[in-house]
């Protein structure tokens, strides 16, 4: 019957060098129970979504059945964890094999929570349910707002529990990615690679990923650039929605651009840029003012890896290396303000731009708004819902903002229209993703996740039915923390 589900499996990744990867099966699970499904994304990779929520689907999406033509395997890497080198790999995590949809698209299959794996380092390879559903929350979320990013098809409970600080009830995630090559991949190639297995990864990653550029004389160079570029566009698309991923090691960046590896990662609340919501970041390295200059640091790490590659000469491949690096601030810096012009409705360029919208997130710190409802407001000039409405300082700026739009030849609808289209009316707000997770861990109860998921599926919608998630959380003395789940 899996022909019948729908997999078209290829296994690329299997072809490259073995040192790459560990072939091996998930161990098999108990009393599998599908938890939650991804009906209209299932449909876009070609699969046959009601085959697939069989009881042959529901084992191979609990690891106890391997489709027809799939290489299941764990991935080698490694990675700068808080900036300490280590020996990594998917410790819990076996790639199934990658799907090509219809439209010929090629994703990655995983099963995360699926097992010990060679790299477990003395781990027992589970995931709980909690985090495994807030990764769906989220990776769904990020979706729909239109930032690159990992997708949930399914989470399936196991019906066995996981050892955590308490017991915890065990899940299996089904996680799909353009592919889950990172910068720890190559940092792990160029660090304990044979010969030639350096390049190999590279040519790989080329022909998949930037086909367009695998036939340039510099095709390696290219490489760097094109990554430099999507990572530019993507932590600029994370700070324009107040996004913090809480562990940007270099082993959690996806050298196709995508966001992935959603551990204890959150949204902001209040405007502030030393915001840090892991339990785990006890110096706020990952904090959300700081990820543009460690996303810069991380692709420094993968510019190190590429070194051989990049000129036969290491002084010269330093100094080539260094100067695409240096374009990374630039190309961040553009692609952000180019999002918080569209945010203020504002569609030409000037100079006064920056310092326009620096006041403005520097008012919004000194008087605790919220991030993305400051923006809504703006947006429908409901000012008396944001806790900058009645200051001196918020109405001289209003006052500039609103000379700013005068400026431009767009019509003050087109403007607004622009706006509805940048600002969300709803982000995963932290309490909102807590009490979705609280509910179906605690009682079984999927309804309030099911109901959070349909209001985040269309961010930019702005309807009555969106009202009550875009409320603020109750005041608390207690920070809010978010956990690996690991």
């Amino acid at each position: 019957m899996t022909k019948e589900i729908g997999w078209n499996f290829d296994n690329s990744y299997a072809r490259l060098p073995k040192s790459f990867f560990n072939t091996l099966n998930p161990t098999p699970v108990r009393s599998p129970k599908l938890v939650i499904f991804n009906e209209s994304y299932g449909t876009t990779l070609g699969l046959n979504v009601n085959a697939l929520q069989s009881e042959e689907g529901l084992a191979v999406l609990a690891g106890n059945m391997i489709p027809k033509d799939a290489t299941p395997l764990a991935q080698a890497y490694a990675g700068h964890q808080f900036g300490h080198f280590n020996m990594l790999g998917d410790g819990r995590a076996v790639l199934l094999g990658e799907q090509i949809s219809p439209q010929g698209v090629r994703v990655d299959i995983q099963l995360k929570g699926s097992g010990r794996t060679p790299y477990s380092r003395g781990g027992d390879g589970r995931a709980a349910l909690g985090p495994m559903l807030r990764e769906y929350i989220i990776s769904e979320a990020m979706h729909a707002l239109g930032i690159p990013t990992s997708r949930s098809l399914a989470v399936v409970s196991t019906g066995e529990s996981v050892i955590r600080e308490t017991t915890l009830p065990g899940a299996i995630l089904t996680r799909v990615a353009a592919s889950h090559i990172r910068v720890g991949t190559f940092q792990y190639a160029a660090t304990w690679g044979k010969d030639g297995e350096l390049q190999a990864l590279s040519d790989y990653t080329l022909k998949r990923h930037f086909p367009d550029i695998e036939e340039d004389e510099d095709r390696y160079l290219s490489l760097l650039q094109e990554v430099i570029k999507a990572q530019a566009a993507l932590i600029a698309k994370w700070q324009l929605v107040g996004f913090i991923h809480g562990v940007m090691n270099t082993d959690n960046m996806a050298i196709s651009g995508e966001s992935i590896d959603f551990g204890p990662c959150a949204f902001m609340d209040a405007y502030d840029p030393e915001t840090v919501f892991s339990s785990i970041d006890r110096e706020g390295r990952y904090a959300y003012g700081n990820q543009p200059y460690i996303a810069g640091w991380n692709l420094a790490r993968f510019a190190e890896s590429l070194l051989p590659l990049l000129h036969e000469n290491q002084e010269q491949a330093i100094e080539i290396a260094q100067d695409a690096i240096s374009n990374f601030t630039e190309l961040y810096q553009s692609n952000w303000l180019a999002g918080m012009r569209a945010k203020l409705g504002i569609f030409n360029e000037e100079t006064e731009d920056q310092p326009l919208i620096e006041d403005l997130l520097n008012l919004m710190q000194k008087y605790r708004a919220d991030y993305t409802n400051t923006f809504r407001s703006l947006t429908f000039e409901s000012y008396e819902d944001t806790s900058l409405f009645g200051y001196p300082e918020f109405k001289q700026w209003h006052e500039r903002w609103k000379a700013r739009l005068e400026r431009q030849q767009e019509s003050a609808a087109t403007s607004h229209q622009l706006m509805l289209n940048s600002n969300p009316a709803v982000i995963p707000r932290n309490h909102r993703v807590e009490e979705a997770l609280n509910a179906a861990v605690e009682q079984g109860d999927y309804s309030v996740m099911e109901r959070l998921l349909v209001v985040l599926s269309k961010p930019f919608a702005h309807s009555p039915e969106q009202k009550e998630y875009c409320t603020l959380p109750a005041p608390s003395s207690l920070p809010y923390r978010t956990f690996c789940g690991t």
